[in-house]
């Protein structure tokens, strides 16, 4: 019989847990009672030529973190406080959400549906994805409930209008994203290296308004750039592509590029986001559970979301 692998949480009675961090589990969406709704989501329109690579992100990310669920009443020094301070929005993990990598359209669907529901009872959602196509559902979502802006943090534009006949694919995200009426701006950080996007891609994202500052700029000048386009008092979806990142501590994408922003650069920069706006929903994408390395891709993406979940249940989104 193997041995369990020893960890940390073993010392303070961390358990096996099937919710993020061992939060309460509330898998009926529709009589969710809380103020952040956690939610799996697999995948939405994947490619034929890759097919749903992000689907089990959820339960890998899931499975690192519950080594710490004994600890997310410790003091987190991220958060200058524990995860969950004594006066906070209630936290629950709804599970994940049903997905058929042979049926993209009834993905859609249900991932509208979904977040809809989540908004309707007055939760923020913080969704663990999941290929990066799952962000337009999720977007469509918030149609008649007020103007946003989205900040991406991605090493790609996501601008093509089409690849291989699909337009609602992963490299189509921004596009979409740019064609709802209710999103008032998007900014874009940390763009690198090459991707999908051919120049007119690129230029239509500007003549369409997008802001970039991409991860070169960002080395050179720090992340106050991308914060002064944030304006106070905006609602703000925050759509995460794990290849943000530098692959040093996140391997666990498809396509690595050295460059990548830093742990506490996307912490500092989400943070900033909180002290001046209303984060109004959080996703995270693109992360491959086959390309990670001893788990540190999942813990650094476990990490991100606890800091998320940390800053909107102090009322700090």
């Amino acid at each position: 019989m193997a041995q369990k692998e020893r960890d940390i949480g073993m010392m303070y009675g961390s358990r096996d847990t099937a919710t993020f961090l061992g939060l309460p589990s509330c898998p009926d969406l529709k009589s969710l009672d809380a103020g952040i709704a956690i939610l799996g989501i697999g995948c939405a329109t994947p490619y034929a030529s890759v097919g749903a690579y992000c689907a089990d992100a959820p339960a890998a990310i899931r499975a690192t973190m519950a080594r710490y669920s004994a600890m997310a009443s410790h003091y987190d020094f991220d958060l200058e406080g524990p995860l969950l301070g004594p006066s906070h929005k209630s936290v629950v993990d709804c599970g994940d959400l049903d997905v058929d990598e042979a049926d993209a359209a009834a993905n859609r669907r249900n991932i509208k549906a979904a977040i809809s529901t989540v908004l309707d009872r007055g939760a923020v959602p913080v969704v663990i994805g999941g290929d990066d196509s799952v962000p337009i559902p999720m977007f469509q979502a918030f149609e008649g409930r007020g103007r946003y802006t989205i900040l991406q943090l991605d090493a790609h534009i996501d601008f093509r209008d089409e690849v291989d006949g699909e337009h609602l694919g992963l490299s189509s995200t921004m596009r979409r994203a740019s064609e709802l009426p209710f999103i008032e701006s998007i900014i874009a950080v940390g763009q690198r290296n090459v991707g999908s996007a051919r120049p007119a891609d690129y230029e239509e994202a500007l003549a369409r308004g997008v802001k970039f500052i991409s991860g070169r700029e960002i080395q050179a000048k720090g992340i106050g750039r991308a914060l002064d386009f944030i304006l106070p008092g905006s609602n703000v979806l925050i759509t995460f592509d794990c290849d943000a990142l530098d692959p040093s501590i996140m391997p666990s994408v498809i396509g690595r590029a050295p460059g990548g922003l830093s742990y506490w650069q996307a912490i500092e920069l989400i943070s900033g986001v909180a002290e001046r706006a209303r984060i109004a929903a959080f996703d995270l994408v693109e992360f491959m559970p086959s390309r990670d390395v001893s788990g540190m891709g999942a813990l650094t993406a476990g990490r991100i979301l606890a800091n998320v979940i940390g800053l909107l249940a102090r009322d700090g989104g």
